[in-house]
């Protein structure tokens, strides 16, 4: 006989649930606070659903004989075997469930949100199930919030959302060998859905821990991490790079429980984020023991890894680049104390293993500013062989800025290591690809633009058939978006790596399928403006460069 069923909710049913709370809590907390109040909740009611399906499925188990007869035994087990089997940690930590005490349960925190009476109070009882879930579950340890008894928010309105959280189901069948599908990938859905939605409401704000998904697929994409290999991201947020790693691993055959991740976050709260957002998805991840920037406190300085990707935050003029002048990483030129961005690329090749590949989002200006010997550190990058390609991006896919961006991907040793499978094919020695994808995506809402899953395969798969990946076909130059350019030329153009300089233009021979007037009026607009701040931006370098001349 199986488990009781309880009614699931749909996914979208269930991100109507998430925003109504949301809603029970504006002018309570900011859009910064209470994703982390929400989110907490959230968890706990995942264990708890989690949890109780697994005891449910043992129960029937022992009742029934079956598991006995496992473990070669005959028979019904008695009611004591019964009552220890289904509370004992190790039937739930040994197979991958987190396992939640019955004070910290979530029938436990909605008796308290559904009668009032003596006794503590429901924010009492929900620190209290926090503290007691990380006791017990090693991976949690320092993760959940626990700021409900904090007086924030009243007691009527937290029971409130305790009760409207309770419709919130997660179910799936469980073998006893804790295989689990479904109720994993659907909270991984949710948690992602509502960090995606809080990034939006948050703006700038929001960018410090969410990468968009399109993003970060194509970085995978491109970057390819496999078994056995590590991945590292400097400036991880909340982890989102490391589900889709782990998930590009998984769909291509691999094992993803075979990938050594490791993460670095200086916000302590986004740090929180992340090791919550990884656990929910069943990855397990070294973030070091405290948020920390990676610049003046790395967590991981002996760590060399296969795959390093990251999106840092752009242009940032406060990472202490005057107290890190004559820092060994800078192999390639010491990086302006005012922009932090080849601060961020050096960093990351310095962590780059033996034959390693790397994937950065910067701020367009990294590709052509020379301002602080930013020029003479790209030139040193691409005279090295480092640089394999360049890609631009369309404008409106970030939530946190209108600057535009790209992507930068590097390869250790290029063209120099010969192997059975190099990376990129020794014959792309001194030769870097650009990819124009400026007028790629679509307007998934009224200011977001979001790439297509063709497009992203499109850039993907040039990329492979330029790096000489077997069974691909061959690569070619195509006018308006690719084109592999040499070295000789790159020197020409003093190694300004702006695709758009490289690849031409595409001949129109139909309109036909023209953007429409509006929609370009709009794009340009936002074009307009994104190069008005990036003029102001470099202003403001400019000033800072002449004040110390004159100091």
């Amino acid at each position: 006989m199986p488990p009781r069923q309880k009614k699931q909710a749909k996914p979208e049913d269930m991100k109507s649930i998430l925003w109504k709370s949301a809603d029970k809590l504006r002018g309570s907390l900011d859009a910064a606070e209470y994703k982390h109040f929400v989110l907490g909740l959230v968890f706990l009611k995942y264990v708890s659903d989690a949890m109780e399906e697994k005891r449910e499925l043992l129960e029937e188990e022992l009742r029934s004989g079956g598991m006995l007869a496992g473990m070669g035994l005959e028979g019904t087990a008695p009611e004591e075997l019964i009552r220890k089997t289904v509370e004992d940690p190790l039937q739930y930590t040994g197979a991958g469930i987190f396992y939640v005490p019955p004070t910290a349960r979530w029938n436990e925190v909605l008796k308290h949100a559904k009668v009032s009476a003596d006794g503590p109070s429901v924010g009492e009882v929900i620190d209290g199930a926090m503290g007691t879930i990380e006791k017990f579950n090693r991976p949690l340890k320092d993760t959940l919030p626990r700021m409900y008894n904090s007086g924030r928010v009243d007691e009527p309105t937290l029971a409130e959302l305790v009760r409207l959280l309770d419709q919130l189901t997660f179910q799936s069948q469980i073998s006893l060998d804790g295989k689990r599908v479904g109720a994993r990938d659907l909270m991984g859905e949710v948690y992602e859905y509502f960090l995606a939605q809080f990034a939006l409401a948050e703006g700038r704000k929001g960018g410090e821990y969410f990468t968009p998904p399109s993003v970060v697929r194509l970085l995978v994409e491109m970057l390819e991490p496999k078994e056995r290999e590590r991945v590292l991201d400097p400036a991880c947020g909340s982890g989102g790079m490391f589900v889709q790693a782990e998930k590009f691993v998984e769909t291509h055959g691999g094992n993803r429980f075979n990938v050594s991740v490791y993460g670095q976050e200086r916000n302590q709260t986004t740090w929180r984020l992340a090791k919550m957002n990884l656990a929910i998805h069943g990855i397990e991840v070294d973030l070091g023991e405290e948020p920390a920037d990676s610049f003046r406190n790395d967590q991981h300085g002996d760590v060399k890894a296969n795959v390093v990707l990251a999106n840092p935050p752009f242009n940032i003029s406060d990472w202490g680049g005057e107290l890190l002048a004559s820092d060994e990483r800078w192999k390639y030129g010491t990086p302006p104390a005012s922009n932090a961005n080849f601060a961020w690329i050096q960093h990351m090749v310095s962590k780059l293993a033996v034959g390693g590949r790397a994937g950065i989002v910067l701020a367009n200006g990294s590709m052509n500013s020379k301002s602080g010997g930013e020029g003479d550190i790209r030139r040193a990058m691409v005279e090295d062989d480092l640089v394999a390609c360049m890609v631009a991006l369309p404008g409106q896919l970030f939530r946190s800025t209108q600057i535009p961006a790209c992507l930068w991907f590097l390869a250790d040793g290029k063209g120099k290591r010969p192997s059975r499978s190099p990376w990129v094919s020794a014959e792309r020695a001194g030769q870097v690809l650009f990819i124009d994808a400026r007028d790629f995506g679509y307007m998934a809402t009224r200011t977001m633009r979001e790439l297509s899953d063709a497009e992203l395969g499109r850039i993907a798969e040039t990329f492979r058939s330029w790096r000489g990946v077997e069974n691909e076909t061959a690569y070619a130059d195509i006018a308006g978006f690719c084109r592999s350019v040499p070295m000789d030329e790159l020197r020409e153009h003093d190694f300004v790596l702006t695709p758009g300089r490289y690849v031409g233009t595409t001949e129109v021979t139909d309109d036909t399928n023209a953007e429409p007037v509006e929609a370009k009026v709009a794009r340009l607009t936002i074009l307009l403006r994104e190069q008005f701040m990036e003029s102001e931006r470099l202003a403001k370098v400019v000033n800072d460069q002449l004040r110390r001349i004159d100091a």
